[in-house]
């Protein structure tokens, strides 16, 4: 665990909102940078004068282990949460960062998925635990397993939003359909104010022209909700948890860390900045192919003024191959015409992004 005295920070701000915020950062897809994600917005809301509790639902215990806490020697963690009904105080682990708690998670919880199974009203397990937590936090942090089962159900009733880490590969593409349909099954079924609070494009090499067609596909499916923040690889934020530590602590000047501090503020303005206006951002409508619109567009909101619950009820399909440039399919001119030279990609800095791959 690192030294506590070197990344204490004295931050006397009490924030001025009294309901916490639960936020689930969730894709069935591994290697998204899902808990990379949980870890750093938590720690930079923190940064930011918010009071911050981050609950690691996902079996490996990488968001525990990625706050420098060993997750096995832990005595209580996220399963005896869910299956002892544990007060949620009594095992929330203080961390080095002032205004940042942990519920660690650990191999236990494994067990959980069994033996919730026979358990009335199973999937709303998490959300009673939490509740009594709601007024000692400004955000609840869900780190989410990768898959679609039952400890990422009961994280989506928890919930009023999530966030989905896309890493910009194709594949990354292909579980989003599956995802959002996951979404809008619980949202009519168990919990009607889930919504979308964003996607995050991660991973980006923006050297390749697959990082931008991903790109282009998500925000043309997803509109205004995917965030303006886009992560790009690094071998700083990869590092990082190896030593225990947010990437703050490890290279705040790093591109990840930036990009990472520049997220949280973007949530900050979404959610805070909604709250004082007295309702939610409903963003503008984007259509998607074959004319549908992306949730959250003023025809699926049927009009300016209406409710986010209404605004989020379409349902979307990823196509099956990347969409190509118009400017693509256009013939090519018979008469051959000397190609202008490339321009020389800049070099990139020391550390920050990984070598392009095939």
């Amino acid at each position: 665990m690192f030294q506590k005295r070197n990344f204490v920070l004295r931050i006397t701000h009490r924030s001025k909102f009294y309901m916490g915020k639960v936020i689930a950062v969730c894709n069935q897809k591994g290697g998204t940078g899902k808990t990379t994600t949980a870890i750093n917005l938590a720690v930079y809301l923190a940064l930011e004068e918010r009071r911050v509790l981050l609950v690691d639902a996902d079996p490996q215990g990488n968001a525990t282990s990625g706050l420098g806490v060993d997750k096995n020697v832990i005595e209580k963690s996220l399963y005896d949460l869910l299956i002892s009904d544990e007060d949620i105080a009594s095992l929330t682990h203080k961390t080095a960062i002032e205004n940042l708690d942990l519920v660690a998670s650990n191999i236990d919880l494994i067990g959980a998925e069994i033996e919730l199974v026979d358990v009335d009203g199973r999937e709303g397990r998490l959300k009673k635990a939490i509740a009594s937590a709601l007024d000692d936090y400004d955000y609840i942090i869900i780190d989410c397993p990768p898959s679609l089962g039952l400890i990422t159900l009961n994280a989506l009733v928890a919930t009023g939003c999530v966030i989905i880490p896309v890493q910009c590969e194709y594949y990354a593409l292909e579980g989003l359909g599956q995802l959002t349909n996951t979404i809008n099954l619980v949202r009519d079924r168990l919990n009607p104010a889930l919504e979308i609070e964003g996607v995050l494009l991660t991973m980006a090499d923006f050297r390749t022209n697959l990082t931008q067609e991903v790109i282009n596909e998500t925000r043309n499916f997803f509109g205004a909700r995917v965030f303006d923040t886009i992560i790009p690889r690094s071998i700083r934020l990869s590092e990082a948890p190896g030593f225990g530590k947010p990437i703050h602590f490890y290279d705040k000047s790093s591109i990840g860390a930036q990009k990472y501090a520049a997220l949280a503020k973007e949530v900050l303005t979404r959610s805070e900045g909604a709250a004082a206006r007295g309702g939610a951002v409903v963003p503008e409508d984007v259509t998607a192919p074959g004319g549908a619109s992306a949730p959250g567009g003023a025809a699926a909101a049927g009009g300016t003024g209406t409710s986010r619950e209404a605004a989020t009820t379409e349902q979307f399909s990823v196509p099956e191959e990347a969409a190509v440039p118009e400017e693509a399919a256009v013939p090519a001119p018979r008469v051959e015409i000397p190609q202008e030279p490339e321009e020389p990609v800049a070099p990139c800095n020391e550390g920050d992004q990984a070598p392009a791959r095939d």
